[in-house]
Formats: structure tokens, sequence, C-alpha cells
């Protein structure tokens, strides 16, 4: 499965979230931390899903980019 993740970069960290897995979160000092920390998550979400007998949300979220004039 592949699930959207959303990578912020913030003052002094990054954080990443996936929409479809509301809760799923984390943080990391670098762009490649943060996506190694949400895959462990993701993985991690999965499980405990899985083990409290929750159906896995199957990806819906998308994105795309939007070309606009800056001012």
């Amino acid at each position: 499965m592949q699930y959207l993740v959303i990578v912020e970069k913030g003052p002094s960290s990054y954080g990443a979230h996936v929409p479809d897995l509301p809760g799923c979160v984390a943080v990391g000092e670098t762009k490649d931390e943060v996506l190694t920390l949400i895959r462990e998550a993701i993985e991690f979400h999965l499980e405990g899903m899985r083990q409290d007998g929750e159906p896995i949300p199957p990806p819906s979220s998308t994105s795309e980019l939007v070309e606009v004039e800056a001012a």
C-alpha cells in the first residue's frame, strides 16, 4: 500500500502526517529522518488497527501542485 504523507518543514525540525490515518504522525531533525520515522509510524499504526480488529482504510488522499502568480 502507498499512503500520501504530508511533510512540513518547521523552524528546527520536520513533521509528517498521513491524512488517511488520523493520529499517525512523526517528527525528525531532517527530511530523511522524518520519512524513516513516518514509515515506521504507519506500520505501527496499521499493526495496532489489525490487533484491535479495525478495518484498514484504503489509501484515498491525493495531492496536486497548483501554480499561482507570486504577488
